[in-house]
């Protein structure tokens, strides 16, 4: 994707921009990697003000925040809880948003309208790790506070945090294992999810550093470019049948090949496959939940998304009372879990617990005045 650099723009051209964006927002198909129709019609694109009403940019000292996610997916609906925690905790009210796709150009034109109506803190999941830092550029510099959510943009940023789970470290651990389930030795498949998503690079490489340590583990098959979970059953689906009489574990470190893995292999045990193929996947839907307490899955790394929204939004008020970022902390990590059969009961405790210590540590871990 390519980035347009904007240095200086007017407040007339930002203006004209907001109102010709609303317009086409409320028209705007959306096609998004989403796990189920039903979350994909709780998440459709809210528009920030009504047709044809351009808010007053606010004034000094206003806090006018915005929870902006590029396309609908389940992982959004997640953090979304973490917002609406913090609406009922301080009383303020969060511009919430999910654009139409993973396009960069998508993201840049809504929150450029969005920055036109007054809007001067955002908590953004950006579309594209690299070309989402010029848009912050060009934001930031008119005072307004850009926190990154559920991953980072490329080094450096003109974003204050990002408030995420450290994705390469919850790969690892899910290879570490899946390889311990299949006794250190087998052959893997592994399943990525969106290529667009910054994410996906550094969950694959992850996971291939640690077979690389196994001298008796293979990765057979990749499968990539995953948006939907009826996509992913397909693509696991052919992937497996492609490997049944080699294949000895699976993983996968996106929500809809984790949805999926459980789906197909919870088919193949019904129909009495024979073969003991091991499964780690990421998030906690229903389905893999379901797969670990069957025994179809072995476990599934548990992320904070709760933690993503909370955080960032907390992060943003402090921001606007006057508090700056300390040096070097830029990285907030919203820690993870693995979920098995053995903490089915007690895994969102501690994922909560890890949520409220770094709350009771921002002031003096992350920022000062």
């Amino acid at each position: 994707m390519k980035q347009q650099h904007v240095k200086l723009f007017s407040i007339v051209m930002l203006v004209t921009l907001a109102l010709t964006m609303m317009l086409s927002a409320c028209a705007a198909p959306v096609a998004a990697p989403a796990a189920a129709p039903a979350a994909e019609e709780d998440a459709a694109t809210e528009p920030a003000a009504a047709e044809g009403e351009a808010a007053a940019p606010a004034a000094a000292g206003d806090f006018k925040p915005v929870w902006y996610a590029p396309a609908p997916h389940p992982y959004f609906e997640e953090v979304r809880a973490g917002i609406e925690a913090f609406e009922a905790e301080t009383g303020l009210t969060v511009e919430k948003q999910i654009g139409p796709d993973w396009n960069q150009d998508s993201q840049n034109q809504r929150m450029e309208a969005l920055a036109a109506q007054g809007y001067n803190a955002f908590s953004v999941y950006p579309a594209d790790a690299v070309g989402s830092n010029g848009l912050f550029e060009q934001l930031t510099p008119n005072g307004i506070h850009i926190i990154n959510f559920g991953t980072s943009t490329a080094q450096p940023t003109t974003a204050s945090f990002a408030v995420a789970t450290d994705v390469k470290a919850a790969a690892m651990r899910a290879a570490e294992e899946l390889i311990a389930a299949m006794g250190g030795k087998g052959n893997v498949i592994n399943v990525l999810e969106v290529l667009e998503d910054p994410n996906t690079a550094l969950r694959k490489q992850g996971i291939e550093e640690v077979v690389a340590n196994y001298p008796d583990v293979t990765i057979i098959q990749e499968v990539a470019g995953i948006k939907s979970v009826e996509e992913a059953v397909q693509k696991v689906g052919d992937a497996l049948s492609a490997n049944i009489d080699k294949v000895d574990g699976i993983i996968a470190t996106g929500y809809t090949p984790s949805v999926a893995i459980a789906q197909v292999l919870g088919e193949y045990k019904d129909k009495g496959g024979e073969r003991t193929i091991h499964a780690v996947g990421i998030d906690t839907d229903e389905v893999v939940m379901q797969a670990i307490k069957d025994g179809v899955m072995d476990g599934t790394i548990v992320q904070n998304p709760y933690g993503h929204g909370y955080l960032s939004m907390l992060l943003l008020q402090y921001l606007s009372e006057g508090y700056k970022p300390k040096a070097d902390a830029y990285f907030v990590d919203a820690g993870f879990a693995f979920a098995t059969q053995d903490n089915l009961e007690t895994y969102n405790e501690d994922v909560l617990a890890v949520t409220e210590q770094i709350k009771a540590e921002l002031l003096d871990k992350y920022l000062e005045k």
